[in-house]
């Protein structure tokens, strides 16, 4: 429905449709470039850290300050606010350790759903419009992130039992 509207669209408004499609994807090209050796790095990061086994170590240090949270979900937790790629690279590996069903599992899904990528966001977008200021958005960004994966364990904690 929405392809045939912007085929109307181009018709009866006699514009190009084909070629603004292709200048807003070599826009979107352009913009790839600019963040795919950023996004590379993070990459890079998150499986040094995981390989090496530092996560599980994080994990496995606060797991008895944390008692009932997987330790898996300690590395979620802390990749999430900064790459969406690497906090859904250690959602993957909860699945294939733990299970999809398992308590680790649901609380991946609910924090990965309830939560952003807020230093990605914050990088990329206010970086891409000029916006420079940008440290009361970190605070209120993060402390969403905060509540989104306290309220996921709380949760999927409570309704797993």
């Amino acid at each position: 429905m929405c392809v045939l509207g912007v085929f109307l669209k181009a018709l009866l408004g006699h514009f190009n449709a084909y070629e603004s499609f292709t200048s807003g994807a070599k826009e979107g090209l352009g913009l790839f470039a600019d963040i795919f050796p950023s996004l590379l790095a993070m990459m890079l990061a998150v499986s040094l850290l995981r390989e090496t086994g530092l996560l599980l170590l994080l994990g496995e240090t606060l797991k008895p300050i944390f008692k009932g949270i997987p330790a898996e979900i300690f590395a979620l937790s802390l990749f999430r606010p900064i790459s969406g790629g690497a906090s859904l690279a250690v959602m993957i590996d909860i699945f294939k350790t733990s299970g999809v069903d398992s308590l680790a599992g649901k609380m991946a899904s609910v924090i990965q759903g309830s939560t952003d990528t807020t230093f990605y966001v914050i990088t990329l977008y206010f970086s891409t419009v000029g916006i420079t200021r940008i440290r009361n958005s970190l605070w209120i960004g993060l402390f969403a992130d905060f509540v989104g994966i306290s309220m996921g364990i709380i949760l999927v904690a409570l309704f797993m039992v």
